[in-house]
């Protein structure tokens, strides 16, 4: 490391050795004496300010204004008048002529941070300023003349923001002449305990209380840390431990308490066997759907069959009548264990009763399902209504007359049996 190299650190209170960083202070301190203008890119919180203030402060202008303007924190109606000032009477409250940031820093150096976030009317009179060095007052006719020298910032992806037409590719290669890069954090992992300790003696002289002490397990992590907030989320760590920690040796767990295991991973996004997991699960909620709607048209199926009953009057049923009227000989009073049995044919043409197994909870597997199948023979001829009669006589003869004891021995419910009596005129 050269002379001149530590000397800036020192003088800026910049800490580290990462080779991309003592790269980045190499290059402010080469272009320092030029006039050319400089684009600084990094993530939010790695300190592009340092590098316009070691530019500023090595070159020529060192003894003229260094003016610092957040792009971002200008709203759009007034940032033209506080970067070129305005006339009076140019816009409602303008009551005097005020000088504007180009005009008070003139033989000077700009810091515009947060360059991406201009609108595009100020990208264009900046462009104008970049390649002339003219600009006019807002409401103002006068070409004036300035001698600045401009460093801008971003944390913006700059070639996405000119394809989405955010902002100009003119301005931008106009701004990066020269192109410093800050490494984030987490690329400077041997810099990250240097740093933290740094933070620890400054703020033990700034709340006079002794400095914070990563013990090995705790400097493990913190290097292991992603920092998203880069070096300022780590000097905010710092002070607030100062502050609110008693015990002035940070282990693991305490240090966890502020940078929790959750955030100290990456970021986990969906792969393809995730999607497909929740592609599955999707399928499945629709799958229990299908089947709870299907038991809510039971009553229609039921319409159906009776008017194809009615139709057929005591003429032969196929296999596939017969198995829709097996469908549909769900018990309507019964309890819950048995109100979805269903009725199928054996050999002899006696209905015989099956009941599935009905999914109450929606998050039971699909192995849970029990599978329900209707057998389909090819019966005898028969009529349905003198078949469904000699059942029901024969079940309660069979019980003595005990019709609660027949619908159980029918598969039906008592209700239904007592309809069928009716209609068969069996009540003697």
């Amino acid at each position: 490391m050269s002379v001149e190299l530590q000397n800036i650190k020192n003088r800026f209170g910049i800490i580290g050795n990462f080779p991309a960083l003592n790269r980045a202070l190499e290059k402010s301190i080469q272009v320092a004496p030029t006039d050319i203008s400089v684009l600084v890119i990094g993530e939010s919180g790695v300190g592009k300010e340092f590098i316009p203030k070691i530019i500023h402060s090595e070159s020529r202008r060192k003894h003229q204004p260094y003016i610092v303007v957040n792009c971002g924190a200008i709203p759009e109606g007034t940032i033209d008048s506080e970067l070129f000032g305005h006339e009076k009477g140019a816009f409602t409250g303008a009551t005097a002529t005020r000088k504007g940031y180009f005009e008070v820093a003139d033989g000077g150096t700009i810091f515009l941070d947060e360059v991406g976030e201009l609108p595009l009317q100020t990208q264009v009179r900046l462009l104008r300023v970049l390649e002339s060095g003219e600009f006019m007052k807002v409401g103002s006719s006068q070409v004036q003349k300035t001698n600045v020298r401009i460093v801008a910032a971003t944390n913006v992806n700059m070639m996405k923001a000119i394809h989405d037409g955010r902002f100009r590719e003119d301005l931008f290669y106009r701004l990066n002449t020269v192109q410093i890069d800050m490494p984030p954090l987490r690329e400077r992992k041997g810099d990250i305990h240097l740093l933290f300790r740094k933070f620890a003696i400054d703020f033990a002289e700034k709340y006079r209380m002794p400095e914070l002490v990563l013990e090995p397990s705790a400097v493990h992590y913190i290097e292991n840390y992603s920092f998203p907030g880069n070096v300022r989320q780590l000097r905010n760590l710092v002070e607030q431990m100062t502050v609110v920690e008693r015990d002035r040796s940070v282990t693991v767990e305490k240090l966890a308490e502020y940078i929790p295991m959750e955030t100290h991973l990456p970021m986990v996004v969906n792969t393809p066997a995730s999607q497909k997991q929740n592609d599955f699960g999707n399928e499945r909620e629709i799958m229990y759907k299908i089947l709870f709607d299907m038991r809510n048209d039971i009553n229609d199926l039921k319409s159906l069959t009776s008017e194809l009953i009615k139709n057929r009057g005591t003429g032969e049923l196929n296999s596939q009548e017969k198995a829709l009227i097996s469908r549909l000989y769900t018990q309507e009073s019964q309890p819950a264990s048995n109100s979805n049995s269903l009725l199928y044919f054996e050999d002899n043409n006696h209905p015989i009763v099956q009941t599935p197994t009905i999914i109450s909870n929606p998050d039971d597997s699909y192995e849970d399902i029990e599978e329900i199948e209707i057998e389909e023979n090819h019966p005898e001829s028969l009529s349905l209504q003198n078949n469904e009669k000699d059942l029901i006589i024969k079940a309660l003869e069979k019980h003595k007359g005990r019709r609660n004891k027949a619908a159980d021995e029918l598969g039906i419910s008592q209700r239904t049996l007592y309809r069928k009596i009716k209609q068969y005129n069996l009540e003697d």
